[in-house]
């Protein structure tokens, strides 16, 4: 077999491990696949490791055991975030994004791969070190976050209707209350997508009151699921009194002025908290 150079080695496992976040290699995966040695293989590791660090580019974890291995872990620091965070509350902030009868144009910057990928790792960055076994979402233009968010966990996303489809076999479904709108609304999610016991993480794009979110743990309570916590990726600063608890977001929409077209968009304190612990004062 060919004799690979270490800068070869390094180039395939940041390939391998980058394309399967949050997923275990066992170190004889590459011993095999480069037939080296096992210190050999835990030094091309060690240096990787400390690239992607000195880079902010995320960490590889080592979990010890008969069963263990290696694992990448796509976000280690919220700082290396802080300017991407900052260039999005510049975008949302363009008047020009006030939809007539107080909505905001969001499809842009959701639909955008690079911008969805980014704002599905950081929505992620909560639940990395916990037993996650899917994420969960609503038929809503936040799939694609919800989306990057399961694949930077390596967890299948899960999907609620907000009616039965035949094609997806028998379904439970729920009526619930918007939270801002005081709307009874119903939502509904095949027996088949989710096992029961499962552990998950409840993500969409934009929160008020909270009643979609309370909805969806609701919805979850019929599968016996237990939910880690909810991620939006913004929600608005009134109402303050939110009908769910467990929830963070990246940016809080302070204002959106319809007559005099102005928009003010935040950090949310959940994310600047995070930011302060990891020693960012910027």
């Amino acid at each position: 077999m060919n004799a690979y150079k270490r800068y070869e080695r390094i180039s395939v496992i940041l390939k391998i491990l980058s394309e399967n976040p949050n997923k275990l290699f066992n170190l004889n995966y590459f011993m095999d696949l480069f037939n080296v040695a096992k210190s050999t293989a835990s030094e091309d590791i060690d240096i990787l490791k400390s690239i992607l660090e000195k880079f902010g580019l995320g960490d590889i974890k080592t979990v010890a055991g008969a069963g263990g291995g290696i694992k990448y872990i796509p976000i280690n620091n919220i700082d290396n975030f802080h300017e991407f965070m900052i260039d999005i509350c510049r975008k949302l902030e363009d008047p020009k994004r006030i939809i007539p009868g107080g909505f905001l144009y969001t499809a842009d910057i959701i639909y955008s791969p690079q911008y969805a990928n980014k704002i599905g790792e950081i929505l992620s960055y909560p639940f990395q070190e916990k037993d996650v076994d899917a994420v969960v979402t609503v038929e809503t233009k936040g799939i694609p976050i919800a989306m990057m968010c399961a694949r930077a966990l390596n967890v299948p996303l899960v999907i609620i209707r907000q009616d039965n489809r035949v094609t997806e076999g028998s379904s439970v479904s729920i009526n619930y209350v918007s939270g801002s709108q005081k709307q009874i609304k119903a939502m509904s999610l095949s027996r088949r997508s989710l096992e029961r016991n499962s552990k998950v993480v409840l993500i969409d794009d934009f929160m008020k009151a909270g009643g979609t979110i309370k909805g969806m743990i609701e919805l979850m309570n019929e599968f016996d699921a237990e939910v880690l916590g909810a991620g939006v990726m913004i929600a608005t600063k009134e109402p303050e009194v939110k009908v769910v608890k467990n929830y963070f977001s990246i940016f809080t929409l302070v204002e959106m002025n319809e007559d005099k077209e102005t928009i003010k968009m935040e950090i949310s304190d959940w994310l600047m908290y995070n930011m302060h612990k990891n020693g960012n004062n910027s």
